[in-house]
Formats: C-alpha cells, sequence, structure tokens
C-alpha cells in the first residue's frame, strides 16, 4: 500500500488502509481510533506481528500480545507492506497469520528543504491537519513531522439494542516524528528516528452507550541505526538498537447507568538490538542472483499493568528476554525459478526454545505470462507475560505454558491476459491456503488459570482480479474465503467470516482528477450476538449478518503543488456491525488540501 495509495484512497488511519488487502480481516468496534483487530488468514489477530521500519511494535502489556490497529495515523507513513502467511523463520514469535511492516517516509533527495502537509475538516466536527519538513544538505538528511485528527465521533451502539442513547464516541489523536542520517561514505550510513503517538478516544461497553469510559493510548519509539558495505559492496551489514514505550490508561467514572470506578493501567516497554546481513553470491552455471541472509537478535520486553477491579483485578509485572539466530538464501535457477529459504531459532527464558522454517518457489512461464508458486512453514507465537504471571484473588497465570505453533502451506498463480494494446490488460490471481495451529492458550475450566487446549484448522482461497482498461482507468477486486474452525469441537472461529469482497478504481477522465470508489463487504460470521431490544437474552453465540461499506475519494491537483481532495465514508449510511453490538460510523465527509513546496 503505496503514499499514493493512501492519499488518493482517503486513508487516515491504519485500520483503513487495511480493510481492501485479500485474506486480512479488520474489525473495528466503532470509528476511528477505537479498538480495532486483524484477524490475517483466519489466524488469531494476536498472530499478526506489526513492524515500524522493521523492529517489532506489539505491545507487550497486552494481555494477549494483540495489536490495536485503530491507533495509527498515516501522515508520516510512506507505505504499509503485508505478508501474508507464516514468517517466524524471519520475524520470530506472533508472526503465525502473517506480517505488517509500516515504513516511515524519507528525505527528499537532493533538496535541502522540502514542505509538505495537508489541512482538512468536515462534519462531525471532525478536524484533520499535518505538517513536514524534509531536506538533504551536503552528507545529512533529516525529516521532522507532525499531525493530528479530531472528531466528536459517532454513536455505534446500534439503534437496535435498547442501550443506545445517542451518545457520541469522539478522539484526538496526534502523532510526530523526527530522523536524522548521516551518510558517513558511499557504503556506510547511520540515522536515528524518534516517533510519538497519543490518541485519547471515548468508547462504549457492548451491549450499551456509556457516556464515561476513556482510554489514552501513547506510545514512544526510537531506533538507532548503522549501516556499512564490505567487499565491494557485496556484503551489507548493519546494527540496531529500538527501544518502544507503551503506555494504555482506560477509565470508567461512575454514571447513572453504572456506578462502576475503574482505573485499568497497562505499561510496556520492549528493547530490541538487532545485527542484520546480506552478502550478494557471485553465478554459478544456472544459479544466478543468489543472496544469503543471517543475523541475530536480542528481544527485552518488561511489563507493568493492573485492570479490573476488587477480587477480579489483575496485576502483571514481569519481565523477560529471548535471543534469535536466523539465516535465509534465495536464487534463480535457469531463469525461471525462484527459490527462497529460510530458518531461525529462538531462545527464550519462558519456553526450550523453537526452530521456525519457511521455504517457497515461484516458476515463471513467459509463454503463457503466468507465474506458478508455492511456500510452506513454520511460525510461533510466546506466551505473554500476564498469560505467566498475572495474578489476582481468582487468578493466577501459567509460567509453564508453550508456544503456540503452526504448519501453514499454500500454493497460487498469477497470470496476465494480452489485450487492447497491452500485454497485461487483465491480471488474475489465485491461491489456496491451509494451517494448523496447536497448543493454543486459552482459560481452563475454572477460569482460574491458563492452559495450552485448543487447536484451529484453517482453509481458504484467495481470489484477484485487475483490469487496465485505459491509461485513465483501472480497478482490482479480491475476493476471500475462509473456513476457520476449533479442531476439536468443529465450531467456526468467531470473527471470521465466510467470505470478504473488496473492490476499488482508479479513475482519471480528465488530467489532474482522480476519482476512487472503494468498496469492503464481508459475510456471514460467527460472532458473539446480542439480541436486539425487546428479544429475550443478553448475548450468546450465533451468527451475525455481514454488510458493506462504500468509500469514495475524489482528488484535483489545482496546481503541481497543491491539491484538493474530498473524502466520502460509508456514503450508503449502511448499519453493517462488524464486531455485533458495533456498527459502522454513519456517512461522513472531509473537504481539505494537500500540498508539497
Amino acid at each position: 500500500i503505496t503514499r499514493q495509495d493512501i492519499e488518493e484512497r482517503g486513508y487516515q488511519t491504519l485500520a483503513e488502509a487495511l480493510r481492501a488487502v485479500p485474506g486480512l480481516r479488520l474489525v473495528q468496534q466503532g470509528g476511528p481510533g477505537q479498538t480495532a483487530s486483524a484477524f490475517l488468514r483466519g489466524a488469531n489477530s494476536e498472530h499478526v506481528l506489526v513492524l515500524l521500519d522493521g523492529v517489532p511494535i506489539n505491545d507487550p502489556s497486552d494481555p494477549n500480545g494483540a495489536f490495536n490497529f485503530g491507533n495509527d495515523l498515516l501522515f508520516d507513513i510512506e507505505r504499509i507492506e503485508v505478508v501474508r502467511g507464516p514468517a517466524s523463520s524471519l520475524y520470530g514469535s506472533g508472526a503465525i497469520g502473517g506480517v505488517i511492516n509500516l515504513v516511515s517516509r524519507r528525505a527528499a533527495p537532493g533538496r535541502a528543504l522540502q514542505a509538505y502537509g495537508e489541512v482538512a475538516g468536515g462534519t462531525e466536527r471532525t478536524a484533520r491537519g499535518g505538517l513536514g519538513l524534509v531536506g538533504q544538505v551536503g552528507a545529512v538528511d533529516y525529516l521532522v513531522s507532525a499531525n493530528g485528527l479530531q472528531t466528536q465521533g459517532f454513536d455505534v451502539t446500534p439503534r437496535r439494542l435498547a442501550g443506545d442513547t445517542g451518545e457520541r464516541d469522539g478522539l484526538r489523536a496526534a502523532a510526530g516524528t523526527a530522523r536524522l542520517g548521516v551518510q558517513l561514505d558511499e557504503g556506510t550510513r547511520v540515522e536515528a528516528l524518534l516517533r510519538w503517538q497519543e490518541n485519547r478516544v471515548e468508547f462504549d461497553s457492548v451491549p450499551r452507550d456509556d457516556p464515561n469510559q476513556e482510554a489514552d493510548n501513547r506510545r514512544w519509539y526510537g531506533q538507532i541505526r548503522g549501516e556499512t558495505a564490505l567487499l565491494g559492496g557485496a556484503w551489507t551489514t548493519g546494527l540496531r538498537a529500538a527501544i518502544t514505550q507503551d503506555r494504555r490508561i482506560f477509565t470508567n467514572r461512575p454514571d447513572p447507568a453504572s456506578r462502576s470506578n475503574t482505573r485499568d493501567t497497562y505499561e510496556g516497554e520492549r528493547l530490541t538490538l538487532d545485527w542484520g546481513n546480506r552478502i550478494s553470491l557471485p553465478s554459478a552455471g544456472p544459479l544466478t542472483e543468489s543472496a544469503l541472509a543471517f543475523g541475530a537478535t536480542f528481544i527485552e520486553d518488561s511489563v507493568q499493568s493492573g485492570f479490573g477491579s476488587g477480587a477480579f483485578r489483575t496485576l502483571t509485572d514481569a519481565r523477560a528476554q529471548s535471543g534469535a539466530v536466523h539465516a535465509g538464501w534465495q536464487v534463480r535457477l535457469l531463469e525461471r525459478l525462484d527459490l527462497a529459504v529460510g530458518l531461525r531459532h529462538d531462545e527464550a527464558e519462558e519456553f526450550d526454545g523453537f526452530t521456525s522454517w519457511r521455504a517457497g518457489a515461484v516458476y515463471a512461464l513467459p509463454e503463457i505470462a503466468t507465474r506458478l508458486r508455492v511456500s510452506a512453514g513454520t511460525a510461533f507465537r510466546a506466551p505473554t507475560l500476564y498469560q505467566r504471571f498475572g495474578r489476582s484473588a481468582t487468578f493466577t497465570g501459567n509460567p509453564n505454558l508453550e508456544p503456540e505453533d503452526s504448519f501453514s502451506w499454500e500454493v497460487g498463480f498469477e497470470t496476465d491476459i494480452a489485450g487492447l494494446g497491452r500485454p497485461d490488460v487483465a491480471t488474475f490471481s489465485a491461491t489456496w491456503f491451509e494451517s494448523r495451529i496447536n497448543n493454543l492458550i486459552n482459560f481452563n475450566r475454572s477460569f482460574s488459570t491458563l492452559e495450552n487446549i485448543q487447536k484451529a484448522e484453517i482453509e481458504g482461497a484467495e481470489l484477484g482480479l485487475t483490469l487496465r482498461l485505459a491509461s485513465w482507468f483501472d480497478m482490482r477486486g479480491s475476493w476471500t474465503i475462509t473456513d476457520a474452525v476449533n479442531a476439536d469441537t468443529g465450531r467456526r472461529l468467531l470473527r471470521r467470516p465466510e467470505d470478504a469482497w473488496s473492490f476499488s478504481a482508479r479513475i482519471a477522465p480528465v488530467p489532474r482528477l482522480v476519482i476512487v470508489p472503494e468498496l469492503a463487504a464481508a459475510g456471514r460470521q460467527a460472532d458473539f450476538v446480542y439480541p436486539s431490544a425487546g428479544q429475550p437474552g443478553s448475548g450468546s453465540a450465533g451468527l451475525s449478518p455481514g454488510g458493506q461499506v462504500w468509500n469514495l475519494t475524489v482528488t484535483y491537483a489545482a496546481t503541481e503543488q497543491v491539491s484538493l481532495f474530498a473524502e466520502a465514508r460509508n456514503i450508503g449510511d449502511s448499519k453493517y456491525e462488524p464486531a455485533n453490538g458495533f456498527v459502522t460510523p454513519g456517512r461522513w465527509v472531509l473537504l481539505g488540501t494537500r500540498f508539497v513546496f
């Protein structure tokens, strides 16, 4: 997902940008700033590892290790990379379903000073703005940016529920980024990055509105990295040190509907030390473009948290260290077959260790403009510090938990179809994937501790079609089918729809004007279903209906430096509930301008 995609499609948050990714199910409990979970290829939300410039940033204080995709704004992000399938052979714990890497913006080469920014406002008392300065002076380059988003939000409690009062859930979000880099010589570079973000958001507890529940989410991230080229550029080696500090506070003050007065706190810190290498190997007969990668990683996590109230208040105060070594090799055979293998071994205090691997191949058939691909691999997720050391009067963590582990494989193809004077007027792709996840961690029958007691079986297909019908018109669509079940009971896993669709088009009917409609839709899914007003029951497992949401973004380049844009969200005013009990925000329109000088 490139910077051009982010701007032309009007993506404000990471959650918005991921909704149309094939195989990825994004579930947000309301509008911007609300908690959002990603289920990648049917795996649990905690099975998606998130990186910032290659460094894991999942909050270690989250009880399950899941990432909240509702917090991140995209003003300082250059692109978003999504890897579907097991990736522990390179990235370690948490990469069972896949990996999402956020790549921050870079300084403009060759310019001493360049300013960029945007200002927008619209319905729901929404205001959005950002300003950045980048440049390069001799061997030094820099970037400084700040941005924010404020809105009174929406009432995300469905009107069908008796607890709906019409109360809106507002958001105030801000972020800042600074980078300084020095090119010491042609092959040696040192750079430092500092990023801060903080969101203050109101939220509800299904199945009713709560006017006094608020969350304050803050993250500091810092990285220092050095890289140099050896052996005439054939060997690149680099060292990196990074630290992430997360602090989340959830408060609920008494009100007429509830006497609850809670303050849940989560503080997590992660230190990452990484050594990475890449060596380009010489060709040897039919073997070309061969490269070897290897390295080592050290991670230290610490958590201090307390949530709940009274006898149910759970505390976690713990620290853990882990280390890993990894290696990978890729090569091209006879100019047709690309091969890649990877191997990694992780050692940690809480388990004996885990060795993960992945192997894949892509075979080119230029005679029919087709590429065949197949891959398989293993992955794991280590138990969190809460799962091992959390404690309350009724709960005690289990320090003997084993990692959750998986085996996955996939096979697919991609074919270009010629027409209208070009070799790829259409591109069709299809992938079949299967996974088995073992040792899933869940509560025991008395809810007094956690055990490795579940297994999951997942299979599905991802179909994609891109049409390039004219220089001013292209469109792409995807259809994902997923069957994810508990291997012991055969019941469908929650919030994995049976199928999901996405569609978008890029239409440029006249110079400088770009129109992008976008559709995200999903079929029915298993969920915890809350009955409508007047119906009996307080909520139970069942099937939640599917729905769809249409968005539209229009951009006009008034000059080479200034663009005007309009972003319309949920233009059909859909009442779809991605998570049962949380309705999709209503119609929302923003008007603004974007500039680069």
